[in-house]
């Protein structure tokens, strides 16, 4: 069992990977500016914390195995992450990624192709960012985990792919995978590491 922090426990990723966490018998704490909404849980230690206050932040993340960063890249730079992470002396980063910054056949990235929505550029382009900065990282296990381009609500089905730096794309050409599933790869992930400072991403 770990003591697993997700931060941003109660957006749509974050649920997701508490319930995942608590269904394989981790200890979570569960950060978020409003974490009423997670009620009293077996498990589950909810703090309020404002995630953009390091020293706060530093203080709730203490003495656990591992730190989830589910939160809006847009919202929450890099920087206001890894130095809280490190500070508090936790060891293993995992973050929620984009399928922004994942590469098309022709090797150029998603969020610079001709039909990407201009509105999820700014948080597109700050996921990238996250990731080039986790790469300059050389004290902490990290992992990125990109999820397809359509990130949905859905079934729990534990069948799904895992790639590197290529964006998936199913036999029907849609790219996406649920947050259920999401949540299995990176819960994965913790129990048996693969992808020690990497980036990988799962899709159908």
């Amino acid at each position: 069992m770990s003591k697993i922090a997700i931060i941003g426990a109660t957006g749509r990723a974050g649920s997701q990977l508490l319930e995942e966490a608590l269904r394989r018998g981790h200890s979570v704490t569960a950060i978020a500016r409003d974490p009423s909404k997670i009620g009293q849980r077996v498990g589950v230690v909810s703090k309020a914390v404002d995630a953009l206050d390091g020293a706060a932040l530093q203080a709730a993340i203490a003495g656990h195995d591992v730190v989830i960063s589910a939160a809006h890249f847009a919202t929450l730079p890099a920087s206001a992450v890894i130095g809280p992470v490190k500070a508090a002396g936790v060891k293993r980063l995992l973050v929620v990624g984009g399928a922004g910054s994942l590469l098309l056949p022709d090797g150029t990235r998603v969020i610079d192709s001709a039909g990407f929505p201009a509105e999820y550029k700014a948080e597109a382009g700050a996921g990238a960012e996250f990731l080039a900065q986790l790469r300059q990282e050389q004290d902490l296990d990290w992992t990125f985990l990109s999820p397809s381009v359509e990130f949905v609500e859905g079934e729990r089905t534990g069948s799904f792919r895992i790639g590197k730096d290529d964006l998936l794309v199913s036999g029907e050409g849609r790219s996406w995978i649920t947050f259920a599933d999401y949540a299995i790869a990176i819960l994965d992930e913790i129990e048996a590491p693969k992808h020690s400072k990497l980036r990988f991403t799962v899709g159908y």
